[in-house]
Order: structure tokens, then sequence, then C-alpha cells
């Protein structure tokens, strides 16, 4: 038997989906809610084996709650279900370790088989998503990446910025010393504090993470 937890704050869509599912000889809705808040009590409670999230919520949406639920070990599998199938929601829902992302208006029947395909182990796109996601991932992925080095990068203070932009650029220990009127050893320090700030492991990796940020071009 497939335990399944409905997680929409739409009620009539949940009561839908629950004769929907209701109707299966495999499959048991085990418990439902009106949004991600307390998701992951609610999944220690009820121990189901997929559950169906709505993106669009209040208070805690079904990205946030997907993040969260799938940190945790033995968690459950996640179809991310909605009426959105914007590439930036496909790529985050997949990132966070969702198995599916099926479309509301995707018919019935097929809905029940996406429940058995992840509760199986295999991962569920509906058809127009996943052409979507081919055709664009490309661009959706550099601005992953450019967004997270821009988080990592918030943590430098101004000095420390202007430097690894200028590790982004080549310049050596001394060129950067003549640039920004700084002594060769305060240079030294201040790469080291950015090394142990980023958690990197050389100079090469500032540089990556710069170009990733789209600061070489400011």
């Amino acid at each position: 038997m497939i335990r399944v937890l409905i997680v929409d704050d739409d009620p009539l869509l949940r009561a839908g989906l629950k004769l929907m599912l209701g109707g299966a000889p495999d499959i048991r809705v085990v418990g439902e809610a009106g949004d991600g808040t307390g998701i992951t009590g609610l999944i220690e409670r009820l121990v189901p084996d997929v559950v169906l999230m709505d993106i669009r919520m209040p208070n805690t949406d079904g990205l946030t709650a997907t993040e969260t639920v799938r940190r945790k070990p033995g968690a459950p599998e996640i179809i991310i279900l909605t009426t959105f199938d914007a590439d930036e929601h496909v790529l985050r829902a997949l990132r966070a370790g969702a198995a599916g992302f099926v479309l509301k208006d995707t018919p019935p029947a097929e809905i029940v088989e996406s429940v058995r395909r992840v509760a199986g182990g295999q991962p569920v796109l509906s058809p127009t998503v996943t052409k979507r996601l081919i055709t664009r991932v490309a661009a959706s992925g550099q601005d992953q990446r450019k967004a997270k080095a821009v988080h990592r990068l918030a943590d430098l203070n101004e000095r420390e910025r202007e430097i690894a932009v200028a590790v982004g650029e080549g310049k050596s220990n001394a060129e950067i010393s003549a640039t920004l009127y700084l002594s060769v050893p305060t240079v030294k320090t201040h790469v080291s504090r950015i090394l142990t700030k980023l958690d990197l492991n050389n100079r090469v990796q500032i540089a990556l993470l710069v170009h990733d940020a789209d600061l070489l071009h400011e």
C-alpha cells in the first residue's frame, strides 16, 4: 500500500485528489495539509511514502517545504503538483530532491500512475515540462550558478570583494597591491581571509566564483 500525503491550499483540490487516489486499490491517502508549515512533524507522524506538494501556498510554499523535507534522512518522495511550469520551479524542485513535477491539468489516471512510479523509485515529469526544461536548462543553470555565487560572495566585506574581483581578473598579489594601494603582505592576508570565509582551497576557486557571479563585467 502506497501512503500519500496531500499538501495544497485549495480544499476542493485536496478533496478531488483524495477521491481520485482513494479509488486506487494500492494507494491510501493518510493525511492532508493546507501549506508546508510543520511539514516535518506531519511526515514523522503519518509516515507517507509520497507527498503531493503544491508550489504556491501561504506561509510556507511547496518548494521551501520540499527542500526542508528532502534534507531529512529517510524522507518520502515528493511530487510537485502545480498549475505553473516555469523552468526555475522545475530546476529548484529537482535540485531540492523532488522526484516528480506534474501539472494540475494532467489526466487523473496519469496522476495516479505518477504516484505509483515515484513510489517505485522512478522520476516523473509532465511531457510539457520535460520539453521546456530540455530547451532552457542551460540558461537556467547559469542563472542558478550566478545566484549561488552572489549569495556566497555577500559574506565578504567591501575590501575583500575588491580583492576577490582582482583575483578573478588574474592579477598577482603585487599587481593587486599596486592597484589598491595596499602592501603585498596585506593583500596576502586578505586573500587568506577570503579563502577561509568562502571555504575555498585556492585562488582559482575564488576566480571561478567571481566569474559565476558575473562580477568581471562590472
